[in-house]
């Protein structure tokens, strides 16, 4: 009984170990903070002083007092109407009402459920894509070096180049009186999927090509299925490059809607950051900061959640810490 007790305190080791990975982290942060304080008081801007965290911190409430207050006036918006439908109907059951929604100005936390929306069809496009054709290749020599030109040509085609030409192409083809997605949507989900598209097709294709040749001779010895050998040779050994390319694919989908909201005005965290600008108000420096910090949250939490997706999907959960 004593020895499990025992065996349950952690050794000194271990709790030195464990502050510093609370405490490092923890002072950098400090650190990094207490350089943008003393250096934004710098930099003078046509807007005013470069705002400091305190500043930023003050901003990011107001956009929260902003955000509540829109959906205040969307709460008594819809009590009003309600309101007038029901005393219609106590004249006229028959009568028709109409229920419209509220068109109020969308706030920044509007704007980053957008974002969040199109980067994710944007990011599941680009991935149902890229792995299927990436495993195609990484099987077939043949096609891979008859492919691999045409990926290395269209890999680093900045997305300010693509969003001019899926504009024009969507504006040409998909024309509706009633479309079931907004243009604007369209636009940045395929940008997106464009130029994240890369990452996971060669990852998934070089991680096929690396599977380890005795177990390609154990598939040949046990005659697996085409779909068998897929689903128990392959994949597992190429899960950990197949997810490295999703990391990177996310990574670059994240910065790639931000640049085509802001480049095409759709709506979202970019399209934020451009109206503040254009802006010019004091305020304006200070929302930016918000938006960028919390621009750099996200893509910090999407990466971590893929690499969480990875330790869950992962055969042997050997997951590497990065």
């Amino acid at each position: 009984m004593s020895g499990n007790v025992i065996s349950l305190i952690p050794s000194p080791q271990a709790v030195v170990n464990h502050s510093r990975l609370l405490l490092l982290p923890l002072i950098g942060i400090l650190l990094f903070l207490l350089a943008w304080h003393l250096s934004a008081r710098q930099v003078e801007t046509s807007l005013g002083t470069l705002p400091g965290p305190a500043q930023t911190y003050q901003q990011f409430v107001n956009l929260l007092d902003e955000h509540q207050h829109q959906r205040d006036k969307a709460q008594r918006f819809i009590e009003r109407q309600e309101k007038r439908n029901a005393q219609k109907l106590a004249l006229d059951p028959s009568a028709e009402v109409k229920i419209r929604p509220y068109t109020g100005k969308p706030t920044f936390f509007d704007q980053i459920a957008t974002s969040l929306v199109t980067v994710a069809c944007g990011f599941l496009l680009a991935s149902v894509i890229a792995i299927p054709i990436g495993i195609l290749l990484g099987l077939n020599q043949g096609l891979y070096l008859a492919f691999n030109p045409i990926i290395q040509l269209l890999k680093p085609v900045s997305p300010l180049a693509w969003l001019p030409i899926v504009t024009m192409v969507v504006s040409a083809t998909y024309v509706s009186d009633d479309p079931l997605l907004a243009k604007s949507f369209v636009n940045s989900l395929l940008t997106v999927a464009l130029c994240s598209v890369w990452p996971t097709l060669i990852n998934t294709a070089v991680g096929v090509t690396s599977v380890d040749k005795d177990l390609l001779n154990v598939s040949k010895v046990l005659q697996l299925s085409w779909w068998r050998h897929i689903r128990t040779i392959v994949l597992p050994s190429a899960i950990p490059m197949m997810f490295t390319g999703l990391r990177l694919s996310l990574g670059i989908a994240w910065m790639v809607l931000i640049a085509a909201e802001m480049l095409a005005q759709n709506p979202g965290l970019g399209k934020f950051v451009w109206d503040e600008f254009q802006n010019g108000s004091s305020d304006s420096l200070g929302r930016i900061m918000v938006a960028v910090i919390v621009i750099g949250l996200i893509g910090l939490l999407l990466d971590r959640g893929m690499l969480q997706c990875q330790r869950w999907l992962s055969w042997n959960k050997q997951t590497a810490l990065r």
